[in-house]
């Protein structure tokens, strides 16, 4: 069985597959931060590590840009990897025959 797949949209898919997790895990921080601290406010529970909401909790809704692009640079270095190593490797690796090819 052969595949041919374009190195162009491998590596774009890994990138998007990348951004789509860091958007997800930066929901998950920021709502999680947010509850947390909205409990601490409200005398809900107690921490010795948040003074409940503040400009900390603000920041953290950073994650929802910050995750994103760090997970989505990530996807494209671990893609570049998966390229060179399938590369490297694609002799000794029996069943699986795939073809990158450039983008005209």
């Amino acid at each position: 069985m052969k595949f041919k797949i374009k190195v162009y949209a491998f590596l774009k898919f890994h990138t998007l597959l990348g951004a789509c997790l860091g958007f997800v895990c930066g929901t998950i921080y920021s709502l999680g931060g947010l509850v947390v601290d909205g409990l601490v406010s409200m005398n809900w529970i107690e921490s010795a590590e948040t003074p409940g909401l503040s400009i900390g909790t603000l920041l953290a809704f950073g994650a929802l840009i910050g995750m994103p692009v760090i997970f989505a640079v990530g996807g494209l270095l671990l893609g570049l990897v998966e390229l060179v190593l399938y590369q490297l490797l694609y002799r000794w690796l029996p069943g699986i025959d795939l073809d990158f090819l450039e983008k005209d």
